[in-house]
């Protein structure tokens, strides 16, 4: 290798370290962040709790955030994005059946990547504020509408083939309620756990589409 090749590697290398280190560091501080909001609230979340959970100076969140503001605004995409993903993962590789893909999706909303008790408790501290946030609305509202759309095609689809006496809009809402309600339990942390909360809402799946469900998961077709 010249001698230029050589430099323009190093440089290169330098280069990804650099910007290695910024998504590291930005990482760290949103799981921080993660952490205060479960531990003390949105309102008693400060930049120095933030940092000091990070093990990184209050100089440092102030370089990659500048405000509380723009921190949170960030953790919620965070949180946003990576629930999204982790559904949208989870259909994709349930295969096309509409049972298959709904089984999935309600063991998507309890798997132990998001369903924890400090995202769970960020969530809620975001909850709490999203009446009077645009902003919040706006980062979650495009996906809450894709997930919503998702659940009623499945409705859709499975009383096509079950012929079930349901609509699908007011099915799917009472299907998304219900799992919004688990997560509501496991906030207030009145001893239902993750594994109960699944089970309850598998139940009520099996109840609701017994030609496609059972216990143990989709029918055979």
């Amino acid at each position: 290798m010249r001698a230029d090749e050589a430099e323009q590697v190093a440089i290169d290398g330098e280069k990804r370290g650099r910007k290695a280190s910024r998504e590291t560091r930005r990482q760290q501080l949103i799981e921080a962040t993660i952490d205060s909001l479960a531990k003390r609230g949105y309102s008693d979340t400060t930049l120095a709790d933030v940092a000091v959970g990070a093990g990184l100076s209050r100089g440092i969140v102030n370089f990659h955030f500048e405000s509380k503001e723009n921190l949170l605004v960030a953790t919620l995409q965070f949180l946003s994005e990576e629930y999204s993903d982790h559904w949208q993962s989870a259909l994709d590789k349930a295969g096309h059946s509409a049972a298959s893909r709904l089984w999935a999706l309600v063991h998507a909303d309890f798997g132990r990547k998001i369903c924890t008790k400090r995202k769970i408790a960020a969530w809620g501290a975001f909850w709490g504020e999203a009446k009077s946030r645009p902003t919040y609305q706006a980062l979650c509202g495009a996906r809450d509408v894709r997930y919503r759309e998702t659940v009623i095609a499945l409705c859709a689809e499975l009383k096509v083939e079950g012929g079930y006496d349901y609509h699908p809009e007011p099915m799917a809402l009472s299907l998304c309620a219900m799992m919004e309600g688990l997560w509501l339990r496991l906030l207030m942390g009145d001893g239902t756990t993750r594994e109960t909360a699944l089970e309850a809402a598998v139940a009520f799946v099996v109840a609701v589409f017994p030609r496609h469900l059972t216990r143990q998961g989709p029918t055979p077709r």
